[in-house]
Order: C-alpha cells, then structure tokens, then sequence
C-alpha cells in the first residue's frame, strides 16, 4: 500500500504548510491593524487594550506555527521515523501476550504524546499567559493539574483499548458495531457524570451568592422551559483571569457554569442575556445534532479502521512490520487526524451558525442589548481579537467575528424607538 503512506505523507505536510501559512496572514492581519480600533467598538475598547488585544492574538500564533512542525514532525517520527515500531519491540522483548502487550505499547504511545504536550502548556500558562496578565496558575497547581488530568485519561483510556483490542483480536469482521455501542456508552456516561464526578476534583461549583441575581436566572429558565441541576459558579480565577460561562452534563445532571471572573464583569442583565445564549444552543438542538453527528462520525471511523485493520500493507506502509491490533490502533489514532483535519472549515461553518441561532434566541428572552454589551466586556477583559484574518477566522473559528456578530445584534431595533433605532 505505497499509495497510503504517499497519501498520509502528503496529508501531513499540506496539514502542517496550511497551517503555518493561516497562521502567518492572521499575524499580519492583525498587525496591519494593531492600533486601529474598529469603529463599532471605539467608545468601549481603548486604543491601548486593542494593541494588547492584538500583540496576544501574534503571539498565540507564534505558538500555532512551532506546533504545526511539531505536529507534523511527531506524526511522521511515530509512522515512518519507526517510533510505534520501537515501543511495541521492546514491550514484546517483555514477553507479554494479548491483550496486555497491546495495552502496554498503547499506553505507552499515548503517554508519549503526552509528553510532547507538557512544554507547549508550560509555554502558554507561564509564558504567554503570564506575559499578558492572564495566569493565575500557580507551578504546584500546575503540576497537580497535570497529574490529576494524566490520571483521569490513563484510567479512561486503558479499559477502551483494552476492550478495542480484544474486539479487534476475537470480534470478527463486524467487531467495529460492538466498539461503536461500547464507545458510545462510554462517552454519554463521562459526559453524564463529569458535573458530579470529575469536574470537582479541579474546582469549587457553588450556587450563585448573590439571591437577586438567583432569582432573574431561575425565572428565565423557568420561561425557556428548561430544567437543570442548578446554575453555579466555578473558582476560574485559580487559575485565570479569562472569563466565560458553559453547559455540561445531560439529562438530570444539566450544569449551566459561569466562572467567577465572568461574574466580576458583567451586571445582571448582561449575565442574563449570556445565559440565554446558552439555554440557546440547548433549546435549538444543538448540542444534540452535535452528539448525533460525533456518533456517526465515529461509526464510520471504525469502519475504516476495521477495513484497514485487514489490509496486511496497512502496517509496513506507515512503518510498523508486525501488524497487530494495537498497532492498528495507534496507527489510526495518529494519521487519522492528517485527513479530518481538511473538514475543520465545514464544522466551524456549522459552529458559527450555531453562535447566531443562539444569539437570536436570547434576544428573543433578554433583548438585544445586553447580549451586545457583555460581548464587547468580554472581548476586552479576555483581550480578543476584534480584526481576524478573513480566511483564517473562516477556517478556524467557531464563533462569527466580533464586527458581524455585535453590528448584527446593534442593527436590531429597540422596542419603542422605532424601525431601525440601534439597540
């Protein structure tokens, strides 16, 4: 199968190229435009937090470029560099049998991986994050962060190789119908359970202080008909300054979170008008067209593994020369990313489609106003980037740009004043 390892190689270079060039025209985007505030935003944003803003956005894209070749360098170093091959040799010198062999060299790989992440993090948190004001993430949380994390991961992804190994081994040819069940059980289950189980073991949920403010959320979600475990907040400032507020869990154990420093920032309308955002994306379906999507997205993920997993070229072709389940594994873990990686223009599409309809469904409950307002708070205060790249931000990001998304939301007229008075 030399046609795959040329694809896969092509695959990984054109990945790591599109990316540092993206990467290059959003620094100059930005640059070229560092100390012109947009208008829209001229009597919010000052001259000097649009700089910041701007010298941020540079810098993370420095960041981007040095992964890109790291990215591409570990991929080709694991596949063709013969690094999969070297961690399955000396496990079998070890004279394991299956599944444990294939569960010691997946762990193993996974772990590496790992590895290669720690210095990138430890960049961002206490080079760029601190250089900005941001961190707050002090070097034992850091550390305990990290062990905590590795933890969780080693102990969730050991019994679903484990059991992908052995449904490789002895499944026959349909094993992949069974993963896909198990896999999906799985994901609902950490899913359900992260807002009790996992989530505090990093931080503080608690209910919102300040009963007033209780009291207008309750009754909003009481009007969207919407039902949860409660509405908290979490001690972000441990670890950052950065300020936002998410959904989690499903079923019963439904969480809306809002971080103490989002709180910090907005007045109580304007959190009202964020949580209606995110009441938003629950009542348009949106988080379950986007489970719905991943489940068959990973459906047809194992398909092809498993056909591949046949294919005896498969192995020498992305350099491994004992074909084994685990190899099979890995070997898809690692090059599968190089292919999806061409989708992430269609799925941000999606994304950003997604922001408006939640947007337009909290106008609809908190008016246009408030949302436009604590919009603008948080691009200042978590130092956004208000000029992107037009190709890009069109490319990469989930959310519409900052001008698009708060002149549409300025456009809507106030009730009251007249057709087209701006909100």
């Amino acid at each position: 199968m030399d046609w795959l390892a040329s694809l896969f190689l092509a695959a990984v270079l054109t990945r790591a190229a599109l990316r540092l060039w993206l990467a290059t025209r959003q620094i100059e985007a930005v640059r070229a435009r560092r100390s012109k505030v947009p208008r829209l935003f001229a009597d919010e944003i000052s001259v000097a937090d649009h700089e910041t803003a701007a010298d941020y956005t540079i810098a993370r894209m420095q960041i981007t470029r040095v992964g890109a070749l790291a990215g591409a360098a570990v991929a080709i170093g694991l596949t063709f560099g013969g690094g999969i091959a070297a961690v399955d040799a000396f496990w079998r010198a070890a004279s394991l049998t299956q599944p444990w062999l294939g569960l010691a060299v997946v762990l193993s790989v996974l772990g590496l991986l790992k590895l290669v992440e720690v210095p990138f993090s430890v960049w961002r948190t206490f080079g760029l994050e601190a250089r900005f004001g941001f961190n707050r993430t002090s070097p034992r949380l850091f550390v305990t962060d990290l062990a905590k994390r590795t933890s969780i991961g080693a102990a969730i992804a050991a019994p679903i190789a484990l059991g992908a190994i052995v449904l490789l081994e002895r499944g026959g040819a349909w094993w992949w119908i069974p993963a896909w069940i198990g896999w999906l059980t799985v994901m609902l289950a950490l899913a359900w359970a992260w807002p009790r189980v996992f989530a505090p073991l990093f931080n503080r949920f608690t209910r919102i202080p300040d009963t007033a403010l209780e009291k207008r959320l309750e009754s909003l979600l009481e009007r969207c008909g919407f039902s949860s475990d409660g509405v908290f907040v979490m001690d972000g400032s441990r670890r950052s300054s950065h300020g936002n507020a998410y959904f989690t869990g499903f079923g019963r154990n439904k969480r809306i979170v809002f971080l103490d420093t989002l709180l910090e920032k907005l007045e109580p309308p304007e959190i009202e008008a964020v949580l209606a955002h995110e009441l938003g994306h629950f009542r348009l379906h949106h988080v379950r067209r986007r489970l719905l999507l991943s489940a068959l997205l990973s459906l047809v993920g194992l398909a092809v593994l498993a056909w591949l997993a046949r294919q005896p070229g498969f192995y020498a072709a992305l350099g491994v020369p004992v074909p084994s389940p685990h190899a099979a594994l890995l070997l898809f873990v690692v090059a599968a990313p190089a292919f999806t990686f061409f989708a992430t223009p269609l799925v941000s599409w999606w994304s950003r489609r997604h922001e408006l309809e939640a947007d337009d469904f909290a106008v609809q409950h908190t008016g246009a106003g408030p949302l436009a307002r604590a919009l603008v708070k948080l691009y200042r205060d978590n130092a956004a980037n208000l000029t992107p790249d037009r190709l890009y931000s069109a490319f990469y990001d989930t959310h519409p740009p900052a001008l698009v998304r708060v002149a549409r939301l300025r456009a809507i007229p106030v009730p009251g004043q007249g057709d087209g008075a701006p909100r």
